[in-house]
């Protein structure tokens, strides 16, 4: 699989409350197979988010986890957690295309309930903590993840949101000598 640039695209105003998969391309870096929202039904700016993913036996995952018994990994459910916290967090940033988003953490997981191909996780994640210092901004968020009316997962998230060239490999002494 190659690399490839995608373009720059106008992002949807940051007052809009749902997102389809163009507005979440428009957005996140993620693509197939990483991607896991399919669909945004709610936001409400630097507060709540609450995404869709439809779980198919299609997925990559799938294959190896486990072939007699298809279980979604619990990592992958964390993060879809942290895409969609991702999603709110981007809304707000007119320049992402120049971001990255990067984990800082992750606390409180729990998997409560094997997710299966056929389900439909409902992600609600909600903002915690918001701090910006110039060049950067963190985030703290809690995440909860339903199929129907059952909770099957939880985390907390952290993560920073970095100049994308903090992200591949410059240093933060690099960073400092361009000021």
């Amino acid at each position: 699989m190659t690399d490839t640039a995608h373009p720059a695209i106008a992002a949807p105003a940051p007052d809009k409350t749902t997102l389809d998969i163009i507005d979440i391309f428009r957005i996140l870096p993620h693509r197939f197979p990483f991607l896991l929202i399919d669909r945004v039904i709610e936001i409400q700016r630097k507060q709540r988010i609450v995404a869709i993913k439809n779980v198919t036996i299609n997925e990559p995952f799938f294959a190896g986890h486990f072939p007699n018994l298809p279980i979604m990994p619990g990592v992958l459910i964390v993060e879809a957690i942290a895409q969609a916290g991702g999603a709110l967090l981007l809304t707000e940033i007119e320049d992402r295309n120049d971001k990255l988003i990067m984990f800082t953490g992750i606390e409180r997981a729990k998997f409560r309930r094997p997710v299966v191909p056929g389900d439909q996780l409902r992600i609600e994640v909600e903002l915690k903590n918001w701090r910006s210092r110039p060049r950067m901004i963190a985030v703290r968020m809690e995440g909860v993840v339903y199929v129907g009316a059952k909770r099957v997962a939880e985390a907390v998230v952290s993560c920073q949101l970095v100049d994308s060239g903090r992200g591949r490999g410059v240093t933060a002494e690099a960073d400092e000598s361009e000021s």
